[in-house]
């Protein structure tokens, strides 16, 4: 088993004392309501993470060198780390610069965050998957489209019953099309693998000014980002970004079959827990993986 443990506020006071010269007056306050933070603002521009066990301290060191590899790429900030070491014997953390912005799950990302988007993801298969895994980043293998299908059907009875979602819109996602959606060989780029509203940085102009969130990157299937993209902003708008990153109707229609079963079953799986505030975000998560898109109607040629 891993270590866990808990930091507490004064911790998190007597480290930030030793890392900022006026540590002792800055206001430091959880990132989030409940017990247990393990990320906390300092002032107005920094954040410090913390890791909970030696798992998360792996990931966290992977992290800080991975951020340095793609910067130069993608087009859009990652957070710098002023400081970084261990808050507890094997537990890292490291102190951030606070990209200025909000989240995307609050702000709308306009016609040129789309093109940043774009951006991002020409930056992310420009990123030498040989340079990542010598980093530590590890290769995943495409997911089973069927496999998620079944599962996501299931998921859909269950909302169907408590009148949120229509099961017969899956219908869509028969078994032949997700067959077609199959990754072709040769198509795994470094992926970000978690590109939810909650790591978009986004400007009051709607530019996207940064993404956070790095520490579950892989190798893998870029149809991934396409999917985060398509929950964070929207399908019309994550597949707009993907066509202009260069990606086709498969990897296009992939990910958004991935986001749409993908809504589903965290949807459903949620719901069993009462937890009004985690529903709201993935019911706009539903409804923004379900958007329709022209790429859906316009051809039923092979991909």
């Amino acid at each position: 088993m891993t270590q866990a443990a808990t930091p507490t506020a004064d911790t998190v006071r007597r480290l930030v004392r030793s890392l900022l010269p006026d540590g002792g007056g800055t206001r430091i306050t959880p990132a989030a309501e409940g017990g247990g933070h393990l990320t906390w603002f300092v002032g107005a521009r920094h954040v410090l993470r913390l890791a909970p066990d030696r798992a998360a301290a792996r990931r966290q060191r992977r992290e800080l060198r991975l951020r340095d590899l793609v910067r130069p790429h993608i087009g859009v900030a990652v957070p710098v780390s002023i400081a970084h070491g261990e808050w507890a014997s094997g537990l890292t953390y490291t102190l951030d610069t606070l990209i200025p912005g909000g989240s995307g799950e609050q702000r709308d990302v306009s016609a040129v965050g789309e093109a940043d988007l774009a951006g991002l993801l020409t930056g992310l298969r420009e990123v030498p998957g040989r340079q990542a895994e010598a980093l530590g980043v590890p290769e995943a293998a495409p997911r089973s489209l069927e496999a998620l299908r079944t599962a996501a059907g299931r998921a859909a009875e269950r909302l169907g019953a408590a009148d949120e979602f229509d099961p017969a819109r899956l219908q869509q996602l028969a078994a032949p099309t997700a067959a077609q959606l199959t990754p072709q060989p040769g198509a795994a780029f470094l992926v970000h693998h978690d590109l939810t509203g909650e790591h978009l940085v986004v400007g009051g102009d709607g530019r996207v000014r940064g993404v956070l969130g790095w520490t579950d990157a892989v190798v893998g299937d870029p149809g991934e980002d396409i999917a985060g993209l398509a929950l964070a902003v929207g399908a019309p708008a994550a597949v707009r970004a993907a066509t202009l990153a260069g990606y086709g109707a498969r990897p296009c229609l992939r990910g958004l079959w991935l986001a749409r079963c993908d809504a589903l079953i965290r949807l459903a799986d949620r719901l069993r827990h009462h937890d009004e505030a985690r529903l709201s975000v993935l019911r706009a998560q539903l409804l923004r993986s379900w958007e329709p898109i022209l790429l859906e109607r316009v051809t039923d040629e092979p991909l």
